[in-house]
């Protein structure tokens, strides 16, 4: 992997996020990549990680996350600052929220782990 290649990597995956784009999602998590954040605690493999994804998306489809900062931390440790808006169908109302997540990416390009941490 290039030294861009990771950072380019997890821009297509924050661009296939705010698509909720599952086809093109899924493929990129090695099959046993752990999510872990404060609103899901730890999801293991990637069948789980896409499966609460896509209830996050069906409760929020209005979903826009941006990227304050993409940077390389280490050779495949990349780490973003992000803002998002959403808005619960459950509930009608907006949900507005800041983090940080550290993603690690396998050898041949696949997240391994992302750990989300809300600011």
């Amino acid at each position: 992997m290039t030294v861009s290649g990771p950072v380019a990597l997890v821009k297509r995956y924050h661009a296939a996020l705010n698509q909720f784009d599952a086809a093109v999602i899924t493929p990129m998590f090695a099959a046993e990549a752990t999510y872990t954040s404060p609103s899901v605690g730890v999801l293991r493999g990637r069948d789980a990680i896409v499966a609460a994804m896509e209830s996050y998306f069906t409760e929020f489809p209005d979903q826009v996350a941006e990227d304050e900062t993409v940077e390389l931390v280490a050779p495949n440790t990349v780490r973003c600052e992000w803002r998002l808006n959403a808005t619960s169908t459950a509930t009608g109302q907006p949900s507005v929220r800041r983090g940080v997540e550290t993603l690690v990416l396998t050898e041949d390009g696949r997240i391994l782990t992302i750990e989300v941490e809300d600011r």
